[in-house]
């Protein structure tokens, strides 16, 4: 058996110790000269959208490692510098870093008419049995065009660092685009009254801004036991919501179209304060840009000098065939989100490939236990029509009280997810012993 895993953020680190311990060969490649992916900040890669003030949105009990706990006296929602710290212990702890192959980005996996994958480096190609992903999905940005013409300048929330870098915002006329956790965060760091002249917020539609506590504890630090009713644990926390925040319209923002908890939540211990200051002034969405201004779909106008585009990521694998990952509205079909249907893609795996409720630093820890059963022969997937049944059945689970998006692709709630993959990996060692 041959592998080939693809990254060493979060997601690739924790699948190589699976690996490892397992006692399975594999190559590893990574783009960077470092370990973190996304965490890493200022990654020579290009590809880590982590800025200088940002902290995780996730309390620290839960990204935690269930093999490596955090340091108790962290703060509940640590700096970006500590989660990279928290990494690169993770993987000396484990004496994983001489296994990494850094500086070697994969530039093409081809698969073979007998179902082996041709993974090409710098140091030349060679065949694998399987080809395991885990690159990430917050690195290629969605930039959105509008018409007209702009004289300012147009960055995506990816390139955005300091209020400083890449471009200078200081005292300047800034419109936000989005209000997802990246563009609540900008928004509350650029609204300092020290800072921009003018802080504006454009949104096509409300959302509903959560908060980093309620009574005192870490929003997420509680979690319903996975066996709970999903329908029943987000009416209990709609209702937890409205009466921790009430009326989004109370705070100057638009009615959102939808009840709390039906969109990937936004969550920000700042950002209502800083509207409610007047810090931030919200409009709806840019129709067109008109020289040095930015017209909006209400027919007012602004004269701005910078515009940041908030507006999420593409699913994207540059080294793969679209035949072989076929995305489609951002959109990629995955059994358990890991695998897809087709007997002629079982080696090809995808590790972390979720957006996943409410964190993902710890997802691949737990994928990575099914992908090792079927690896070593313990676990057999089920037949591609009911891998193609269950696809959809778990979309519609985890996904069908969102609104119609493109950042609603890859929902899952952890607890509920985990325990799927424990029981599906139990009914795929079933399946090895029928077989047998």
């Amino acid at each position: 058996m041959s592998i080939a895993l693809i990254g060493a953020g979060c997601s690739g680190f924790t699948t190589a110790k699976r690996l490892r311990d397992a006692g399975l060969d594999f190559d590893w490649f990574e783009a960077s000269d470092r370990i973190g992916g996304n965490w890493a900040y200022q990654n020579p890669n290009g590809m880590s959208s982590a800025y200088q003030s940002l902290h995780i949105d996730t309390s620290k009990t839960r990204l935690q490692f269930e093999e490596f706990p955090i340091p108790a006296d962290w703060p509940d929602f640590p700096h970006h510098s500590l989660i990279a710290g928290y990494f690169n212990a993770y993987v000396d702890h484990f004496g994983l870093r001489e296994l990494v192959q850094f500086e070697t980005p994969v530039t093409a996996a081809t698969r073979r008419a007998d179902s082996r994958w041709d993974v090409t480096t710098r140091h030349g190609t060679k065949a694998y049995d399987t080809v395991v992903v885990a690159n990430g999905h917050h690195w290629s940005p969605n930039r959105p065009e509008w018409p007209g013409q702009f004289d300012g300048t147009i960055i995506h929330a990816h390139d955005y660092k300091t209020p400083f870098a890449p471009v200078d915002c200081v005292g300047k006329r800034v419109v936000v685009v989005g209000l997802g956790n990246s563009a609540v965060d900008i928004a509350s760091e650029l609204g300092q009254r020290s800072l921009t002249e003018k802080l504006f917020v454009s949104t096509r539609r409300g959302v509903w801004v959560l908060p980093k506590f309620l009574n005192g504890k870490p929003v997420d630090k509680t979690p319903m036991p996975s066996w709970f009713p999903l329908p029943l644990a987000r009416a209990l926390g709609r209702r937890a919501v409205i009466r921790a925040i009430g009326r989004m319209e109370d705070y100057g923002l638009p009615t959102p179209d939808h009840r709390p908890l039906d969109a990937h939540p936004t969550v920000s211990g700042e950002f209502l304060t800083r509207m409610s200051n007047g810090d931030i002034t919200p409009k709806p969405a840019i129709e067109r840009f008109d020289g040095s201004d930015v017209v909006f779909t209400d027919g007012s106008r602004e004269r701005v000098d910078i515009v940041i585009t908030a507006t999420g990521y593409n699913i994207d694998f540059p080294f793969l065939k679209p035949e072989d990952a076929p995305v489609t509205d951002n959109h990629i079909p995955l059994f358990k989100r890991m695998v897809q249907a087709d007997p002629a893609l079982h080696g090809l795996w995808f590790m972390g490939l979720a957006q996943a409720l409410p964190t993902l630093v710890n997802l691949a820890e737990q994928q990575s236990k099914l992908l090792v059963a079927y690896l070593t022969g313990r676990y057999a997937l089920p037949d591609p029509a009911a891998m193609a049944r269950v696809i959809v059945e778990d979309e519609r689970k985890y996904q069908a009280h969102y609104y119609a998006s493109r950042r609603h692709t890859m929902q899952v709630n952890f607890e509920p997810y985990v325990a799927d993959l424990v029981r599906e990996t139990a009914a795929g060692a079933r399946r090895v012993k029928i077989a047998a």
